[in-house]
């Protein structure tokens, strides 16, 4: 059974599915509505039954494609990719926008096997100036550019 199996296509069909599934219990309890008159749950209902189909026919297009095997995980890239998401998180209050842009742009970008460390400091120092005159400049926002 396992001999044709697609597995990045049926993992992505079962990923589909489970958004659909969380979509449809986190709206349950809108209410639907009619098609003349939607209520507020009406488009997201749909919304997640479209997601949800989608996921099962990419589960059988998988089940009837040659087999592909799974590729291997690397580690290093997942981890500090998602450790520089918890570093905006831990310091975007306390260390300002600047500081914290800086640190998750160096951060993620150790997550390259190849990452040369002048490079990096560079692009940390560049996007960081980006950041705030994007977010706090151009657009307004109440964001503290400094440590209070």
């Amino acid at each position: 059974m396992g001999s044709r199996i697609n597995f990045p296509d049926l993992a992505f069909g079962v990923l589909l599915i489970a958004i659909g599934l969380v979509a449809w219990i986190l709206i349950a309890d809108l209410p639907v509505g009619t098609a003349t008159s939607m209520g507020p749950g009406y488009v997201p209902r749909g919304l997640a039954l479209l997601i949800g189909a989608f996921g099962v026919v990419q589960c059988a297009r998988a089940f009837a494609a040659a087999r592909v095997p799974l590729p291997s995980t690397a580690l290093r890239p997942l981890l500090l990719v998602g450790a520089s998401v918890a570093v905006f998180a831990l310091l975007l209050r306390t260390a300002g926008l600047a500081l914290t842009a800086a640190a998750v742009v160096i951060v993620a970008g150790f997550a390259a096997y190849d990452v040369r460390l002048r490079e990096n400091l560079l692009l940390a120092v560049g996007l960081a100036v980006f950041a705030v005159l994007l977010f706090v400049i151009g657009l307004g926002l109440p964001i503290p550019i400094w440590p209070q």
